[in-house]
């Protein structure tokens, strides 16, 4: 049951705003942002996750069916942005520095 939970909780995590901004590289995250057509012009470091998904829930609306449901986005965006929101407090420090010698991901 332990093992079913942690796999869990990492596949979870992994489509998180939080992980994916700190984790991936810049490159990706900005092909990401890109190939959705999101209207966001850059992404800070500080709370980049929280960010991150607010700029994918204002990208352009795909045809096919995706994780979230678009019309009543609730549960999936109140999940991932409180989960994003607390583990980008967790890490201000990183990101405060991350931000101060790197600046803001750049995205058009």
């Amino acid at each position: 049951m332990k093992i079913q939970a942690v796999i869990l909780a990492a596949s979870m995590l992994a489509g998180c705003g939080t992980v994916q901004t700190v984790a991936l590289s810049d490159k990706t995250n900005v092909d990401q942002l890109k190939a959705k057509k999101t209207y966001c012009g850059a992404v800070p470091r500080i709370y980049s996750g929280v960010t991150y998904d607010f700029c994918m829930l204002h990208a352009e609306k795909p045809d096919d069916v995706d994780a979230f449901n678009y019309k009543n986005p609730s549960l999936g965006l109140v999940v991932d942005g409180a989960v994003s929101g607390v583990l980008d407090t967790f890490l201000l420090p990183y990101t405060i520095y991350k931000q101060h010698a790197d600046g803001s991901m750049i995205i058009n």
